[in-house]
């Protein structure tokens, strides 16, 4: 009798557990945005713009690290970016002018993109059984949605007690503390003759002459945008817009007395929802066309979002956006990997990914830099917010059309 293979494998551990730190960091910087602000006296668009600066290079940075772990290892990738990532948090401690924040925010971001999904999905998803590995990408992708229930609301805490500054010490320390699961990334190869025998300039130039490709790129655009703004700018939108927290309420018992912690516990919560509804993504994603899926995710993302801007802000709507976003979060990140991994191939994955993230990052970019700029124009974020939407129904169509079928190399058709 076959064995079956298992799904926790110390890759998928140690994998997971990376993700969790250098989410929960990453997630974390919407609750600086005002602290550091006022500290300084500068525009919101001032520490917007670093954290838009933090998710382009994090876009850039990533086919760059999953090209390096393809050629030099993943396991060398990982230490350079958890080293760079550690670099741009202590750098940024000592920065008192925007222009060195937006700076720093560079290195911060190539940390990202080398502890986070491009280099980490890759080794799972090569390490993971056919039959297991679209649960085991939904996973890795989970504990990133775990590290963002954990991140907002210890930076909270961390700067009830303490400086921002050291706050981001503290974070360059944890980042450093994760090379301790490194003995574990040992991830096989489970490609095929043909796969190796094919060069990544070759697979790329494929890649770049089939329609399906450009369309994922462009789908994966809104998902930046719309997590990026709300990551930046959700928790001080909600701190200057929300409705007041009923004294002796269900919040108020759970120590949320300010709409400032209420914000925090916001992005917490979509972290929280994200969890089941990533594993959800994946579980679907092995039954399923994940194009219908992807297109399913961002029909119903642009619904939830028009939703909330429509209604008076309170406690609760605050709430129910978090659970209802949250369950769709990140659920596009295992079905996009895992649809490019089908389509083109394990050999290349990261790369491949990675450019494809590159239009997720540079949404990311417009979402936190327009959020801001509008804000100092507007005094709101409603402009910006109806934008998100717009981009969402967007993606809903643009996946329609994919053709979700392996593309072989010439080789293999000969």
């Amino acid at each position: 009798m076959q064995k079956t293979a298992p799904l926790f494998t110390p890759v998928l551990i140690a994998g997971c557990a990376i993700m969790l730190v250098s989410f929960a960091i990453r997630a974390s910087f919407g609750v600086f945005q005002i602290p550091i602000a006022e500290e300084f006296g500068w525009l919101r668009a001032d520490f917007s713009l670093a954290i838009a600066i933090q998710n382009l290079a994090w876009g850039i940075g990533q086919p760059i690290f999953g090209a390096i772990a393809e050629r030099v290892g993943d396991r060398k990738a990982i230490v350079l970016g958890a080293l760079t990532y550690a670099a741009g948090l202590v750098l940024s401690s000592f920065a008192v002018t925007p222009e060195a924040h937006q700076v720093y925010e560079i290195l911060v971001g190539f940390g990202i993109a080398g502890t986070g999904f491009g280099v980490i999905l890759a080794v799972v998803g090569r390490a993971s059984s056919d039959e297991n590995r679209s649960m085991s990408l939904a996973i890795a992708t989970a504990a990133g949605s775990a590290g963002q229930v954990f991140g907002p609301p210890v930076a909270e805490a961390l700067l009830s007690v303490m400086s921002w500054q050291m706050v981001f010490l503290v974070f360059a320390a944890a980042v450093l503390a994760t090379l301790a699961f490194l003995p574990m990334m040992r991830a096989p190869e489970p490609v095929s003759r043909v796969e190796l025998e094919e060069s990544m300039g070759a697979l790329l130039g494929r890649a770049f002459r089939d329609p399906s490709y450009t369309l994922i790129f462009l789908g994966f655009f809104s998902c930046g945008y719309q997590l990026a703004f709300v990551t930046a700018h959700f928790p001080a939108f909600v701190t200057e817009m929300c409705g007041p927290i009923a004294p002796g309420g269900v919040l108020h018992s759970m120590g949320v007395t300010t709409t400032s912690a209420l914000g925090a516990m916001a992005i917490a919560v979509i972290g929280l929802a994200n969890i089941g509804g990533t594993l959800m993504a994946g579980w679907l994603g092995k039954r399923y066309s994940k194009k219908y899926l992807l297109a399913g995710i961002y029909a119903a993302r642009t619904v939830v979002a028009a939703a909330f801007i429509m209604m008076p802000m309170t406690p609760a709507t605050v709430l129910l956006f978090s659970v209802g976003m949250g369950a769709l979060w990140l659920a596009t990140v295992p079905l996009t990997s895992g649809l490019i991994a089908h389509i083109y191939g394990l050999r290349y994955m990261g790369t491949l990914y990675g450019i494809v993230f590159f239009s997720h990052q540079l949404g990311s970019f417009l979402g936190v830099w327009l959020g801001g700029r509008m804000y100092d124009i507007h005094g709101d974020y409603t402009l910006v917010w109806w934008v998100g939407v717009g981009v969402g129904a967007f993606s809903a169509l643009v996946h329609l059309p994919v053709r979700e079928k392996r593309t072989d190399p010439p080789l293999a058709a000969a």
